[in-house]
């Protein structure tokens, strides 16, 4: 039978006959998760949710229903621009970046970069990405042997990749780093809504002064490279050019700086996890994708409009209603994943949700899986008797953000033992023998 939720803000939803429940769900601890994800799993499929910003939302929590939304283009992305839209966050984010547009638009942007991040591209930067890891990890041993796993490690690499890869200048890391971060919040628990729209007018001043700086003296850098393109070829706005070029430096280090964070905690929480990678590194494509789908860096996708009457899981969802699919309870459906709360770096068959699905696929995603391949193999590796430095319970995790991750890891080792180990050769592949990652 199918249900239809009460649409006035103030009535209780008809469907679930209670009031929405307020969302973001407060966390059990870093790496847990909400027990109201599998209760409206469950027992609702979707529920309703009252965000952040006072809106309410249909939240989708099924694996089906959530790819279903992230692909179908009933569910629209672009309709978030509207003028009194629906929205998470405590601010706007009425800006045409390739992540609020939709098909055509978004196939004219995207090919701009289509070519720029494939699996055989990257394949050519990993040698490099093996580099930076190498000495992020001497410098580690060296002051050692404990330290902030992010401060020292999984903040750097994705910031020194992503800034060489767009000709951004590493000087200027703290500084779009804050912006960034103040780009992403989603409650006002550490920005406020004038905060986050100062860091968004601060981004774009930035990458257009940036932009111009490349069309005067072109460099050796994707931005230049685009810039060059559409100079010639004209295929987007001198407007999308700029809002493509903060989507990258955003989307292109957080969420990996989140996900090699991630995965160590969750290694170190399982100690016999961790033996088994490291015993076998040949296991660490299958090991990235089951990481990816328990701890992926984010809740929940992208908000969506419904642009007409559309039924999930018999829930009747109204044109013009918000829909919030949640990539984490997804990725933890027991119809979909048998045993999915267990950790299992062998599992067959994971096609999570954490790079999206559709039109909106992480485009980075071969960029990702290639530092996480090198980053879990040598931390394992060159670091002996690898433990958290503090309990669990006590690791922080940034509140109000839409990625998902610890603000610091404190780490321990065998500090003898790790000095005995040698760095990787340059030249010596750290591809596994899975082949290309799928």
């Amino acid at each position: 039978m199918t249900s239809t939720a009460a649409e006035s803000t103030g009535d209780t939803s008809e469907h679930t006959g209670r009031c929405p429940y307020s969302y973001p769900f407060d966390r059990p601890s870093a790496m847990g998760v909400a027990r109201e994800y599998r209760e409206i799993q469950e027992h609702e499929a979707v529920g309703r949710v009252q965000m952040p910003s006072g809106d309410r939302a249909y939240l989708v929590t099924r694996y089906d229903d959530v790819r279903t939304v992230l692909s179908d283009p009933r569910f629209s992305r672009a309709a978030t621009l509207a003028e009194g839209a629906p929205r998470l966050g405590p601010a706007p984010q009425n800006f045409p970046t390739l992540l609020n547009m939709d098909p055509p638009d978004h196939n004219r942007v995207r090919k701009m970069i289509s070519g720029t991040f494939t699996s055989r591209r990257v394949a050519v930067l990993e040698p490099h990405v093996t580099g930076l890891v190498e000495q992020y990890l001497d410098e580690m041993i060296e002051a050692g042997p404990t330290a902030d796993l992010v401060e020292m490690f999984a903040s750097r690499l994705p910031v020194q990749v992503i800034c060489e890869l767009l000709g951004v200048p590493m000087s200027d890391r703290e500084q779009f780093g804050a912006w960034s971060r103040a780009f992403l919040a989603t409650t006002t628990a550490e920005y406020t809504a004038e905060q986050v729209q100062q860091a968004q007018g601060a981004l774009f001043v930035y990458l257009t002064e940036l932009i111009a700086s490349k069309r005067a003296n072109p460099q050796d850098d994707i931005l230049s490279d685009l810039v060059v393109q559409n100079d010639a070829k004209g295929a987007i706005s001198e407007l999308e050019l700029t809002f493509l070029g903060v989507s990258l430096l955003v989307a292109g280090h957080e969420t990996t700086v989140n996900m090699i964070a991630n995965g160590v905690f969750a290694l170190m929480l399982d100690p016999a996890a961790a033996e088994l990678l490291r015993s076998r590194p040949e296991i660490v494509d299958t090991a990235i994708e089951e990481l990816l789908r328990l701890f992926g860096p984010g809740t929940e996708g992208l908000l969506r409009i419904a642009a007409e009457d559309v039924e999930l899981s018999g829930v009747r969802i109204p044109a013009g209603s918000a829909v919030l699919p949640s990539l984490i309870a997804a990725n933890r459906d027991e119809n979909r994943y048998p045993g999915a709360e267990h950790l299992d770096l062998e599992r067959k068959d994971v096609p999570h949700l954490s790079f999206s699905h559709g039109p909106h696929f992480c485009i980075g995603a071969a960029l990702a899986r290639a530092e996480l391949r090198v980053s879990f193999n040598e931390i394992l590796r060159r670091l002996p008797g690898l433990a958290l430095a503090i309990p669990a319970a006590d690791v922080p995790r940034p509140e109000g953000l839409l990625v998902n991750g610890v603000s610091s890891l404190p780490v321990t080792w065998d500090a003898d033992a790790a000095r005995a180990v040698p760095s990787r050769p340059l030249s010596e592949s750290t591809r596994s023998t899975s082949g290309e990652a799928p």
